[in-house]
């Protein structure tokens, strides 16, 4: 993924990509095999299907803050998404044009945790008194690409952290990560043949030593079979927290979708296909999966 035109978006999606690259180092891994398979000549040829980022439902913070940015820069607000077990609000946000991915902004409903836990993260939101975007000049690409790595609250300490890890994973996660991205995807549909299936390209990728996420099954299939997710398990990465203290905490991870062809255009030759012929939008059961793989049900496995 990487965006040469030198508008706004592409700037800070560029940024938003080299700070993720460069923290998770399944990408490149995966990325140099593709290369050296010669499936691909470079990362600028794989298809970015979307990227996601998690929130948190308090005021002047979540959904209805971190959307503006892509709304601003000509994505569309299309479905809405509810996880109930994991306390979660999600939409995801159709691009302005198809070299650019989809969006997925999830958001913690704070109010549905324990008076302990809203508590905890009360702490460190409660001076957020404004929408930070707000601030923000959303045509300077330098500038927003700056605030997606910009800490709106402080660390956390241990103790704050592993009190939220036990009642909502999701909770931990953000408290410590902020708005830093939680995964891209790879669109193995657009790969050549041999890779250009979910059940390949997972056997591709688990033979370079990368977990997957087993979570529900390693391919999530939607309802009606159109959509096929899998993706790694995060990196474990060492946090140092506000006291001072360091453990090992999940990071980011690589998603993998296959979006197959609608019924409609099933007999349309092969060089005829394009986006719009293929499956769009997500699927609850396929995500509630997916986010569990930052979760250490599966980091600890």
């Amino acid at each position: 993924m990487k965006f040469s035109h030198k508008t706004p978006l592409d700037v800070f999606l560029n940024v938003l990509f080299e700070r993720y690259q460069d923290k998770v180092p399944a990408v490149k891994k995966i990325t140099q095999a593709l290369v050296g398979q010669c499936v691909v000549s470079s990362q600028d040829e794989i298809v970015n299907d979307h990227i996601a980022f998690r929130t948190l439902g308090v005021p002047h913070l979540g959904i209805q803050s971190f959307e503006k940015i892509f709304l601003h820069h000509g994505y569309q607000k299309r479905d809405y998404y509810y996880f109930e077990g994991k306390k979660l609000n999600a939409f995801w946000y159709a691009p302005p044009s198809e070299q650019y991915p989809r969006i997925f902004i999830s958001e913690l409903i704070v109010d549905q945790l324990s008076s302990a836990a809203q508590d905890i993260i009360s702490k460190y939101t409660y001076h957020i008194t404004a929408d930070p975007v707000a601030n923000l000049n959303l045509d300077n690409g330098e500038e927003v690409g700056k605030f997606f790595h910009t800490s709106l609250w402080t660390l956390p300490t241990k103790q704050d952290y592993e009190t939220l890890l036990i009642e909502s994973e999701y909770a931990a996660w953000v408290i410590y990560n902020r708005y830093y991205l939680n995964h891209y995807t790879i669109s193995v549909h657009a790969l050549k043949a041999g890779y250009n299936t979910l059940e390949e390209f997972d056997a591709f990728v688990e033979g370079l030593g990368i977990k997957l996420n087993n979570a529900g099954g390693v391919v999530k299939i939607s309802a009606d079979g159109l959509l096929k997710q899998s993706s790694t398990v995060a990196e474990m990465q060492s946090a140092t927290f506000a006291d001072g203290e360091t453990m090992l905490i999940a990071g980011s991870y690589v998603e993998f979708a296959e979006r197959l062809i609608l019924p409609q255009y099933k007999n349309l030759p092969v060089d005829d296909i394009k986006a719009t012929h293929r499956r769009d939008g997500f699927e609850t059961n396929n995500a509630d999966k997916i986010f569990e793989s930052t979760y250490t049900g599966q980091t600890k496995l």
